[in-house]
């Protein structure tokens, strides 16, 4: 079974509209120098793991309210028994919300095949040719782009998500996957916390202002059924 480094009990931002509990599994196949969730990422390994019958009385001691789980990381399909701790959720009549960086095609399309995932969120790290400048690690784009192709084919609820950074992942990165994206039903602009990033350097970048935030939203409004931002 998956280990499970980190539980939230209740999360209204990880599953809009659900109420939900958030999973946290551990390790990540990417090194974003602005990912804020740095032992989770770099040493999963000294963080305790949730006894998987913790989570399930968890579960269980909630289930007349609970309505669904997000499972998110690091990259939760690095997980090669992630469908058994799925199954398991589903067999609690649970939602199920999967965060995914998108390089893993074979084992989404496996799950979404099987019918254990409800909804999905990919981070868009970048336009693709700047994918491994920004993830800071090796990357088969062409991995990225099915994982794509397959949410927007897929007959679940999508969400698309960018995190904007000043100097970094800014304007025209945005416009160049708005064009890339556009039909998708859902695109989140996620604000950059300059706090605990794995590139410490990046601590010490001011966020974009909330004024630039909209004007990219509304750049972007053309190319999806719905544009919101997260984070401000």
């Amino acid at each position: 079974m998956v280990e499970i480094k980190g539980l939230e009990p209740f999360s209204s931002k990880d599953f809009p509209g659900h109420i939900a509990a958030t999973v946290f599994l551990g390790g990540c196949n990417f090194r974003c120098p602005f990912c804020h969730n740095t032992q989770l990422v770099l040493n999963p390994e000294d963080i305790q793991s949730y006894p998987i019958n913790y989570l399930l009385g968890f579960l269980d001691a909630r289930k007349d309210w609970l309505e669904g789980v997000c499972v998110t990381g690091g990259e939760p399909l690095l997980h090669s028994d992630l469908d058994v701790f799925l199954t398991v959720l589903k067999d609690r009549n649970l939602l199920v919300k999967l965060d995914t960086n998108g390089s893993f095609p074979d084992k989404l399309v496996a799950l979404l095949d099987a019918g254990l995932i409800d909804v999905a969120a990919m981070d868009i790290k970048a336009p693709l040719e700047r994918y491994p400048e920004v993830v800071r690690a090796k990357v088969d784009v062409d991995k990225i782009s099915r994982s794509v192709d397959l949410l927007q084919k897929a007959d679940i609820e999508v969400m698309f998500r960018t995190t904007v950074i000043p100097g970094f992942v800014g304007r025209e990165d945005m416009n160049e996957i708005g064009r890339w994206l556009k039909g998708s039903k859902l695109f989140q602009i996620q604000q950059f916390s300059p706090k605990n990033t794995l590139d410490p350097e990046f601590q010490k970048i001011s966020p974009f202002s909330r004024e630039e935030l909209e004007e990219m939203a509304e750049e972007l409004r053309p190319n999806f059924e719905n544009v919101r931002i997260e984070g401000i």
